[in-house]
């Protein structure tokens, strides 16, 4: 197992993607915390399932957009554990709406969460990680990240800067041993995009993927589970994209049919 004894703590991990990293990361391996805000009985479940395979994981509530929850967070993970190795960024929301009708509200709260808990999160890691000469940080971002999307301003931003972050990152931790590098998913039917992968619309998308289909999680989670492991170990600031293709389309931002 090419993860076994390193401990990994994934944020947002109760679902969607997160549990599919959680599972992938625990299948190779690695204990795995399980980190939550309000869903509970669904990062149990996920615990569950990984212990029912035989790995190990343990379930830790805890706010990432709230700097010193975030630093809370991660000293819990070290206290319980011994130790931490690896951190993924996968906390998010997304509040879609037009500019001209988004709330402030809305704009500032998805900034806070998406961008702010991986600022939050590295930022209270790094002195474990600096202190091992050892670290590796997997970003969750998106292909809105480095493309547009009709009501995705908000999104696309904070991810726009996940990656902006993640570059810098990795520049200023290489010397300490700690690589930084970011996963772009595309649409992938989970319940943060269910209104653009359903019905109508998410026909419209798919037309414009070259693969014809929406990516899985355990997809995303394979190229997650690579970036944290050894074969990776020449990557820093690098950005890997899982969509089908779509970026590689000129496309229309928005669903057609």
């Amino acid at each position: 197992m090419k993860l076994a004894d390193r401990v990994a703590l994934v944020t947002g991990g109760s679902r969607g993607i997160g549990a599919a990293i959680c599972k992938r990361l625990a299948a190779d391996g690695a204990t795995v915390a399980v980190n939550y805000r309000k869903g509970e009985d669904e990062a149990a479940k996920t615990v569950a399932q990984i212990e029912e395979a035989g790995g190990r994981a343990f379930a830790v509530r805890g706010d990432v957009s709230d700097y010193d929850d975030a630093g809370r967070l991660v000293q819990q993970v070290i206290e319980e554990c011994g130790s931490l190795h690896v951190l993924v960024n996968n906390a998010g929301i997304a509040k879609d709406a037009l500019i001209y009708s988004m709330e402030p509200g809305d704009w500032m709260e998805v900034m806070r969460v998406n961008f702010g808990g991986v600022f939050n999160c590295t930022k209270n890691v790094l002195p474990h990680f600096m202190a091992r000469g050892d670290g590796v940080v997997v970003n969750v971002s998106s292909v809105m990240g480095e493309r547009g999307w009709v009501g995705e301003s908000n999104y696309a931003a904070s991810k726009g800067a996940v990656n902006a972050f993640t570059r810098c990152c990795a520049m200023e931790t290489a010397r300490f041993g700690i690589r930084v590098n970011a996963v772009l998913p595309g649409f992938s039917p989970t319940e943060l995009v269910a209104g653009l992968t359903g019905g109508d619309a998410g026909k419209g998308i798919k037309r414009q993927i070259p693969q014809r289909r929406f990516g899985g999680t355990e997809e995303i989670a394979e190229v997650v589970r690579f970036l944290a492991g050894p074969e990776s170990s020449y990557m820093t600031g690098s950005f890997v994209t899982v969509d089908g293709g779509a970026m590689t389309a000129l496309g229309l931002g928005r669903p057609t049919w």
